[in-house]
């Protein structure tokens, strides 16, 4: 987005003097032009469809993949933890840890990839970037609404009844989206620019998945690791996403209060560092 500036001391033509005009990219709160992101929303939604269409082309599961990657998932780690480990844990304990999981992972996946995958798009067409990351998030909801309707079957067999902590899944939903496209505008956008990042970030995100409470409940983490492990901002809000689901023991909510805290840092932080990089893209990609 460019400001424009109109200083009255320019030069003269026919006797009269016009003003000096300067465009200059425009900075702070006004950089992000939110705006300009919503009158772009169909442009949005037109990025999520074909997102989902290209995924599962030419699969033989097609989006039915989407329910049986957290189902493997969630075999895998309540035998390892369950089985092996001892842990207190059961499958649809680590199914509803997956489908927390994969909001995270998946939107950060995907959203840090999106610059580069759509270089031509940015280098010849003018759109407002932060589109591209934020049409993510569409794709993201899709798919968890898909693996979600398999939990009611779950949820069934195992004897689980909705409560009244259901109406808090969404403020969990919002919060890991928020999470996973803050580090998202920061990665993408350096990406851009060190590909290096596409390399990292499969080994960050491997890390996070087993140093989060996915297979495991947080009581199960010895108590001189805790504060070095509640340092994980997804820690209190995967607990939580748990809770709405499956009920049991309440999250600590301090814990929770700091992954929110640290989500709007994030979220913002990253929102501001995708913007002041963007001037570099189409030069760059």
């Amino acid at each position: 987005m460019l400001t424009r500036s109109i200083h009255p001391a320019g030069r003269k033509v026919n006797g009269q003097t016009l003003p000096h005009i300067k465009l200059r990219p425009a900075s702070g709160w006004q950089a992000l032009n939110l705006a300009q992101v919503w009158q772009f929303r169909d442009l949005a939604l037109a990025f999520a469809g074909r997102d989902i269409k290209l995924r599962y082309r030419q699969t033989f599961l097609g989006i039915a993949w989407v329910i049986f990657q957290p189902l493997m998932a969630a075999g895998i780690f309540s035998f390892v933890f369950g089985r092996i480990a001892k842990l207190d844990t059961n499958f649809i304990f680590s199914y509803v840890g997956m489908l927390g999981w994969n909001v995270f992972s998946t939107t950060l996946t995907k959203s840090s990839g999106c610059l580069v995958q759509n270089a031509g798009l940015i280098s010849k067409v003018f759109f407002p970037r932060l589109i591209l990351p934020v049409s993510v998030v569409f794709s993201t909801l899709v798919d968890f609404v898909i693996a979600f309707m398999m939990l009611f079957v779950m949820a069934f067999f195992y004897r689980i009844h909705p409560a009244t902590e259901l109406l808090l899944m969404p403020v969990w939903i919002v919060l890991l989206l928020a999470l996973a496209t803050g580090f998202g505008l920061f990665t993408s956008a350096l990406m851009v620019s060190y590909r290096d990042v596409q390399y990292i970030l499969p080994v960050l995100t491997q890390f996070l998945l087993f140093a989060s409470p996915i297979g495991y409940s947080v009581a199960e983490v010895p108590l001189r690791y805790r504060n070095l492990y509640d340092l994980n901002p997804l820690v209190g809000l995967l607990e939580g996403f748990r809770w709405s689901l499956l009920g049991g023991s309440m999250p600590d909510w301090t814990s929770v209060g700091y992954s929110a805290g640290v989500t709007v840092f994030v979220l913002v932080g990253g929102a501001f560092a995708f913007k002041k990089m963007e001037r570099q893209f189409a030069d760059v990609i």
